[in-house]
């Protein structure tokens, strides 16, 4: 199983609204992810930053960042432009991460 992390921006006053919206996922965006094989998928917030750091652990190829084709996944892009940075095409402006170590 592979695994891919990254870091995204919410802007300052909206955590709580992005925890609602993500406690109320859409069935389908959540389908969508595991039928990609996105096993594990864990957001966290530095609330001195707004810094968004996400995790994966993925059984196939491909990762979230893959499926922005996708009409749902472009859908809740649009939903949640209004709270953070985002790209022009409202897709969250997302800065892959390298793992420097693992503890297994």
């Amino acid at each position: 199983m592979k695994t891919f992390a990254f870091r995204m921006k919410l802007y300052p006053g909206q955590e709580a609204e992005y925890k609602r919206r993500h406690d109320k996922i859409w069935p389908e965006l959540k389908k969508l992810l595991l039928d990609a094989g996105i096993k594990e998928y864990h957001i966290f917030l530095d609330k001195e930053t707004y810094t968004l750091f996400a995790f994966q652990k993925i059984s196939g190829e491909n990762n979230s960042q893959d499926l922005g084709k996708h009409p749902v996944v472009q859908k809740w892009w649009a939903h949640m432009a209004d709270i953070m940075e985002t790209n022009p095409d409202n897709s969250p402006v997302s800065i892959a991460l390298e793992e420097v170590f693992c503890l297994e």
